[in-house]
């Protein structure tokens, strides 16, 4: 009875910390999205209050829509995350293939050497990066953008599917080698498929932070045919006067495309996470 009780209360303090944690992380895109939809006067007055019949105005979303071009900030954004997420869990998943599969020389200093890239920020590397692009004319260009990406996404993408593919059995992989096929072949169409919550969970933390970067684009492709999202709403903040109903618009749009994705790959995702605890 005692280990019944000490069990549910552990049980409620968990969900209790969810609960919290959950608020926590909504409550700011609650309030943006909220703000976006009222008129000026009414953000700085009462910024806790929905909109209602006289607080409500559209002007942020008509100023986006029509003195940015907007359009092209989320066509960038959106070229540059698809092209990334797509470089990362390619050829993330063909290096944890590789170290997961096969046993040579060097094969726990290679992983220990992508393990160390997700410790290090790359935007120490910064100087190094911006001399590199400048080098070979990728400046102001979203190449550049997409290859920081991809090495930035990649290390965390062999973490992570290098112990799903751990658990993928060896017999069905050699069950096909028997059949004639080819490591390739194995690798597109046995394991890959078994690894899809683990590449769902790759994708959406590496979408999240490509996304929402102003670091990158401001330094790499500050011109306004290559802005993305994120700097393109800066177009509002002022040094003297901002334009909080733009602003707030701008960053409502942009979290369409997170949200669509999170509830898109939703099952997906919580199956790669809660598998990766049970191990």
């Amino acid at each position: 009875m005692s280990k019944a009780r000490h069990s549910l209360t552990r049980t409620g303090l968990v969900h209790l910390a969810l609960i919290g944690y959950a608020v926590i992380s909504i409550f700011p895109v609650f309030l943006t999205l909220i703000n976006s939809m009222k008129d000026r006067n009414a953000i700085f007055r009462n910024p806790m209050q929905v909109p209602t019949f006289e607080t409500f105005d559209l002007v942020g979303y008509t100023t986006v829509l029509g003195q940015g071009d907007f359009a092209t900030y989320f066509q960038n954004s959106f070229i540059v995350t698809v092209v990334s997420i797509a470089l990362v869990l390619l050829f993330g998943a063909m290096a944890a293939f590789a170290l997961s599969e096969y046993r040579f020389r060097g094969n726990m200093l290679m992983g220990l050497y992508l393990a160390i890239g997700i410790m290090i920020p790359i935007r120490l590397g910064t100087v190094a990066i911006l001399q590199g692009m400048v080098a070979t004319g990728l400046v102001n260009t979203l190449t550049a953008l997409v290859l920081v990406y991809t090495a930035q996404g990649i290390p965390l993408a062999v973490f992570i599917l290098s112990e799903f593919m751990r658990t993928v059995s060896d017999d069905l992989k050699n069950a096909g080698r028997i059949d004639g096929l080819s490591e390739y072949s194995i690798f597109f169409r046995l394991v890959l498929p078994l690894v899809r919550p683990a590449m769902a969970t790759v994708a959406v933390f590496t979408m999240i932070p490509i996304w929402n970067d102003l670091w990158f684009p401001l330094i790499l492709a500050p011109s306004e045919a290559t802005k993305t999202v994120t700097l393109g709403s800066q177009i509002f903040i002022g040094q003297f006067v901002t334009n909080w109903n733009a602003v707030l618009a701008a960053l409502s749009l942009a979290i369409l495309p997170v949200l669509v994705l999170y509830f898109i790959f939703s099952r997906q995702l919580i199956r790669g996470i809660t598998s990766g605890a049970v191990k």
